[in-house]
């Protein structure tokens, strides 16, 4: 994970508190297994497709 702030805090806002970076982690866990699923599943419709042709 990236150590840098994001664009909208300031060196003066008080640091992310730990459960904030676990639910940042797990939506990004989440965003990561669903693009990988639906890019999985879509290479798998296309050679289906692709060996009835």
């Amino acid at each position: 994970m990236s150590t840098t702030q994001p664009l909208g805090r300031t060196a003066a806002a008080r640091p992310l508190r730990v459960r904030d970076q676990a639910r940042e982690a797990a939506a990004l866990i989440a965003f990561s297994a669903a693009t990988a699923s639906s890019l999985a599943l879509a290479l798998l419709l296309l050679t289906h497709l692709g060996s009835q042709g």
